[in-house]
């Protein structure tokens, strides 16, 4: 089966997942993350750098709970024509 591309759309908003959580994240370490949302380390990674920008919504919510996130805030923060995220380590995502 072949993948239908994604839009530059999907891709953007991926990134913008990613920025997200790596800002969420902060000085937690990728490791400690992945295992409290209970996947691993790699699929973090894939997440944050944009190179799975589709990821399963439990996935998300799992990462969402990790990180002590709302999906509501996750929604609004990647939807198309929300505000940028920072991508500085002491920025808050709290805009």
């Amino acid at each position: 089966m072949v993948r239908t591309p994604l839009t530059p759309e999907e891709r953007e908003r991926g990134e913008r997942l990613g920025r997200l959580l790596r800002e969420a994240r902060g000085a937690r370490s990728m490791t400690d993350v992945a295992a409290s949302a209970g996947i691993s380390a790699e699929t973090l990674r894939k997440i944050e750098t944009g190179r799975a920008p589709t990821p399963a919504f439990f996935t998300v919510a799992a990462l969402a709970g990790a990180l002590g996130l709302s999906m509501d805030e996750l929604i609004g923060r990647c939807a198309p024509g929300a505000p940028d995220v920072p991508d500085t380590p002491d920025a808050s995502i709290a805009a």
